[in-house]
């Protein structure tokens, strides 16, 4: 999946992305040639050769040293999540292309997102799988549990239903961010054939995933904040905290609040009550059908 050509692609989309006056150049009175920063001046500011960069753009040298790899995030202004992927690209490309065990979620986790009835809530996997969630959470975006195995992805909810479309008020941004994190993904697994799998059916199935995956930008969930759409009770603006499990590698859980007071806080728990009155979850955005495909 990822390698060497990624590297190099990533190298190339860092130097477009920053014109000379970011760094400090002094804008050419003629028009430039190139989009962006020149082969040579990064090379200049990250203290190495033409040559050498060139190379390490064109994959003719595939494992630059750490302190290369820290001069060109600073030349490049990267913050933690893209200098980490950096990082990541320029390690040796590990080889054997071995299947990963399906993972589990542990039991207690299970009843603990269960027992928080007042906030959707739902564990992420490699690859962005779901791999739990709680009634709300099902009732607020889809019911993972209808699917089969393999559809149960956010990444693949996100862009092969069209309901999550219509879930998202800002689809652009969130569909966009959640191709960064799967990328940072890729960086630190290259080998992963069910990542090039899905990745593969992504790409053939949707211009915008091939397009924002092309562009080799990376994002880190941490925080944040959606706005939603529900078809049962209206508008939701949430907030989002995204917390590692340290005992369980590779899992994210992510639980979403409303502000108190807010419209957002009473459509949030009129959707609660329809689920405890229902006992499953009333009115997803897509739990009676399955995505395409």
């Amino acid at each position: 999946m990822a390698g060497h050509s990624d590297l190099g692609r990533f190298l190339r989309r860092c130097r477009a992305a920053l014109a000379p006056e970011d760094v400090g150049i002094a804008p050419a009175t003629h028009g430039r040639r190139v989009r962006g920063l020149r082969r040579e001046e990064v090379a200049l500011l990250a203290g190495v050769s033409v040559d050498y960069y060139t190379r390490l753009e064109q994959g003719r040298h595939t494992s630059p040293s750490a302190a290369v790899v820290e001069a060109l995030a600073r030349v490049f202004q990267l913050d933690a999540a893209a200098s980490a992927h950096l990082a990541d690209l320029a390690r040796p490309v590990r080889r054997g292309n071995q299947e990963t065990p399906a993972q589990r979620v542990r039991p207690a986790m299970h009843q603990l997102i269960a027992s928080m009835t007042e906030h959707p809530a739902l564990v992420l996997g490699r690859r962005t799988d779901v791999l739990a969630s709680n009634a709300l959470a099902r009732a607020l975006l889809t019911d993972w549990t209808l699917l089969p195995p393999r559809q149960r992805n956010y990444i693949r909810w996100i862009f092969l239903d069209p309901a999550a479309r219509d879930a998202f008020l800002d689809w652009p941004t969130v569909a966009a961010e959640v191709v960064g994190t799967l990328r940072l993904y890729a960086g630190r697994n290259p080998d992963d054939p069910q990542l090039s799998r899905l990745v593969g059916e992504l790409t053939i199935r949707s211009p915008e995933f091939r397009t924002w995956w092309n562009g080799h930008y990376v994002h880190e969930r941490t925080y944040g904040t959606k706005r939603m759409r529900h078809p049962e009770v209206g508008p939701i603006t949430l907030r989002y905290e995204a917390l590692a499990m340290p005992g369980d590698p590779d899992q994210t859980l992510f639980i979403y609040t409303t502000d108190p007071g807010s419209p957002s806080h009473d459509n949030l728990r009129l959707l609660g009550s329809l689920v405890a009155r229902s006992g499953s979850t009333p009115g997803t955005t897509s739990a009676t059908r399955t995505p395409r495909g």
